[in-house]
């Protein structure tokens, strides 16, 4: 296994909570409509120190999506997951891009987002409208 290189990233940042390794600058958020198991769930241009999984197929709120999830390099907590392809033309606008769950990072202000239970129909979710 070779050495791990964390990038530090310069203003307000999103971090892991459990270990405070940046992730993604606020900067880079595309959207903050998203939704996931755990509440709140934002859309990122780029991510930083992460790992990603295994490529698959999960049926989303908006669709069907191949998507790997993504793993904080500092800890190797799950942190949210990597859109790879949207299977509908409105859905490709995802490909590329980053969700981070709220619930697993740290906001620029260092705080917790701490959930609130909300029933969401079929367990895995997305964006209602970005």
């Amino acid at each position: 296994m070779g050495r791990i290189f964390v990038i530090t990233l310069e203003g307000r940042v999103y971090s892991c909570k459990h270990c405070f390794t940046h992730l993604a600058l606020l900067s880079d958020i595309i959207s903050k409509s998203f939704h996931c198991g755990h509440g709140k769930a934002y859309l990122f241009d780029k991510v930083v120190n992460i790992t990603e999984g295994e490529k698959e197929e999960r049926m989303m709120m908006t669709g069907l999506h191949t998507v790997v999830d993504i793993f904080c390099v500092g800890c190797g907590s799950i942190v949210g997951w990597k859109y790879e392809a949207a299977h509908e033309k409105a859905q490709k606008y995802k490909e590329g891009k980053f969700i981070l769950e709220r619930f697993k990072v740290l906001g620029p202000d260092g705080g917790n987002y701490l959930a609130i239970q909300e029933s969401l129909v079929g367990g895995s979710s997305d964006a209602d409208d970005a």
